[in-house]
């Protein structure tokens, strides 16, 4: 999870950057901070660090805070994955929630879908609410991880997802896929059979 870790460091000094140069979109997500919030824009600009902009990205991406981005990124046993994978817009898709990881499994393996963390509870979406991340539903890295976000039968190809994931949020716009080069799980048989 380090290149997402990476990814994520890279747009704290991006936003760090573009506020101290005043930038009225910085500012503004910089305000979300309660600490920030009523400060003008001189105040803002000599009062923010880069504790603030770690913070300011962490929960733009749907974490309490920078310590729990490691937590959640750094630790296959996280307890509470945060809401990263359940951006703004996606509760309009099919979703079937689950307070308990096994019957979460259970519901995935007989119906199918993706089965997705979501704080301390589980959620299985369906290929749409895939692509509203997006994330090529297809991509053959799914089927590697069993469509099971939370216990993959491949953690690389988890951090792939994961990467992808990262770099989607928050500068890509919903429904962006990112299509280029990644083989379709059709290509392959047994890829199909993994996918129950």
């Amino acid at each position: 999870m380090d290149s997402v870790i990476d990814h994520l460091k890279a747009e704290v000094r991006r936003l760090q950057r573009a506020s101290r140069q005043r930038e009225p979109g910085a500012l503004a997500r910089a305000r979300k901070l309660p600490e920030l919030r009523a400060l003008s824009d001189t105040d803002l600009v000599s009062t923010l660090q880069r504790r603030h902009c770690l913070t300011a990205v962490a929960r733009e991406l749907g974490f309490q805070g920078w310590p729990h981005v490691l937590t959640v990124l750094q630790r296959a046993d996280a307890d509470d994955f945060g809401t990263l994978l359940y951006p703004p817009g996606c509760s309009a898709h099919w979703n079937v929630w689950s307070a308990a990881y096994e019957e979460a499994r259970a519901i995935r393996s007989e119906h199918g879908g993706f089965l997705l963390p979501y704080k301390h509870q589980y959620v299985i979406v369906d290929q749409y609410f895939i692509e509203t991340l997006g994330l090529d539903p297809g991509a053959l890295d799914w089927a590697r991880i069993g469509r099971d976000w939370v216990r993959p039968l491949d953690a690389d190809a988890r951090h792939r997802l994961c990467v992808e994931a990262g770099t989607c949020a928050p500068a890509k716009p919903a429904g962006a896929l990112k299509r280029a080069a990644t083989p379709r799980a059709s290509e392959s048989s047994a890829t199909n059979a993994a996918r129950r």
